[in-house]
């Protein structure tokens, strides 16, 4: 795509958060991307993790997630069995791109195979890894991150069977270069990422007003198949179903502490509640993961009840010590311990659960902290923190409520982004209840 363009194309997009490019946009912006991760990001991280060699191998309808996001726009899907090879040659400083395929794997990788000149695409492979004869050679198979374990028995098989017996002590999980790949994002992904986020705080905006919601009669799962409806009109996808919940008082939700796994379904909303919302878009292969919480009026009422707002202070008051903690280097466990420590010598009651955040909406990378693993979490909480990664920062904080006769929990979530300059949201971050209706001024005569 033309920069100029490029750049108009983001300012619209900026400007009107609901402009969303067309699919050829889409598809210009997708390519370049991967270029530029290609041939500048790839390199550096093949250096990082000591591969000069690096083979994806998938097959149609079951491919690598890491694969999967090296596709071109206009694939939705590899063909037949595709095999991908990087070759890194850092004294010459070269990044070599290959599909052992039929085709050209899009504009930024050549096929490396001819049919006619040899018939068998596993000896075809051999062949590129005999001319170049690697010093290290990574797989993507991994017991811990679920994302790099691309990589089937059958294909892994195969490809051991073909390989010269001088290559195999050379073959290695490349577990951490696929993290890296997946968890890095570019400068012009975040430019774009935040316009991603832009959008998202967008629909739950309308979601949460008296556009969507009219109290005793809209209920919480409407407003799910709302924001579903919205997403599907704008040409946008979601990585998870919608929830939305309340907290309120004078009725019994049975234990409002509920886990997430038996949420209360299809509640009418009425006024006096706070409710509460799980949302996320898919979009330039960028993935967004927001909780924010709006209080619905009751009549007379013009803003939210003191008691609830100082409770959304608590919750950001967590999210500020948790975010302070993130450190390059440190383990998520580490930043998890910290924070938890922290907040509760402050008298808060917190509990974390932060995920990687990007090219998948639970991706790969430093997890800080499950909902039911607040002591840390096994191997990839020990993974550490690296720059230009972004994450959901996903926590609450219970407060008890003496107006309610109750506690409730403040949850939030939103997309923040770890680089050299430190920590910073990708699109800000909810410091001010919504209100359901939203309060007009009137002047009087």
């Amino acid at each position: 795509m033309h920069i100029l363009r490029f750049i108009f194309c983001l300012i619209s997009l900026s400007l009107y958060s609901q402009q969303i490019l067309p699919e050829r946009q889409r598809a210009e912006v997708v390519d370049d991307i991967l270029k530029d991760r290609f041939n500048n990001l790839l390199p550096k991280l093949m250096d990082d993790t000591g591969f000069d060699m690096w083979i994806l191998i998938s097959r149609e309808y079951n491919e690598d997630p890491v694969l999967k996001t090296m596709l071109p726009a206009t694939w939705l899907n590899a063909r037949r069995r595709t095999i991908l090879v990087f070759y890194r040659n850092k004294e010459k400083n070269t990044i070599e791109k290959l599909a052992v395929a039929r085709y050209n794997f899009g504009e930024n990788i050549v096929s490396a195979w001819d049919k006619d000149k040899e018939p068998d695409q596993w000896k075809r492979l051999m062949q590129i890894i005999e001319e170049r004869n690697p010093k290290s050679i990574g797989l993507n198979y991994s017991v811990s991150f679920n994302i790099c374990d691309g990589l089937v028995k059958t294909d892994y098989e195969a490809f051991m069977s073909y390989l010269p017996k001088k290559h195999k002590s050379k073959v290695k999980s490349a577990e951490q270069l696929a993290i890296g790949w997946i968890e890095t994002r570019t400068k012009t992904e975040m430019v774009i990422y935040n316009q991603l986020v832009d959008i998202t705080h967008d629909i739950i905006a309308e979601a949460f007003s008296e556009k969507v919601i009219t109290p005793g009669i809209t209920t919480t799962t409407d407003v799910e198949w709302w924001m579903r409806d919205k997403v599907t009109a704008l040409g946008l996808e979601t990585w998870f179903h919608p929830t939305v919940d309340v907290q309120r008082t004078a009725e019994e939700l049975g234990n409002h502490l509920y886990a997430f796994s038996d949420r209360p379904e299809d509640m009418v909303i009425l006024p006096g509640d706070l409710v509460h919302c799980d949302f996320g878009i898919t979009y330039l292969r960028l993935n967004t993961d927001c909780q924010e919480l709006a209080y619905v009026l009751k009549p007379n009422e013009t803003k939210p009840p003191k008691f609830l707002v100082d409770a959304l202070k608590d919750g950001n008051r967590v999210q500020d010590i948790f975010t302070s903690n993130f450190e390059t280097s440190k383990t998520g466990n580490q930043v998890l311990k910290e924070s938890l420590s922290e907040a509760k010598s402050e008298g808060l009651r917190p509990s974390i659960y932060t995920h990687p955040l990007g090219t998948y909406g639970h991706s790969s990378g430093a997890t800080l902290g499950m909902w039911d693993s607040q002591g840390g979490v096994p191997v990839t909480g020990d993974y550490p923190v690296h720059e230009n990664t972004v994450y959901a920062i996903e926590l609450n904080t219970t407060v008890t409520i003496p107006e309610w006769k109750r506690d409730i929990r403040i949850m939030l979530e939103e997309a923040g982004f770890w680089g050299s300059d430190g920590f910073r949201y990708v699109n800000g971050r909810q410091t001010k209840l919504l209100t359901i209706p939203r309060v007009k001024s009137h002047q009087g005569n």
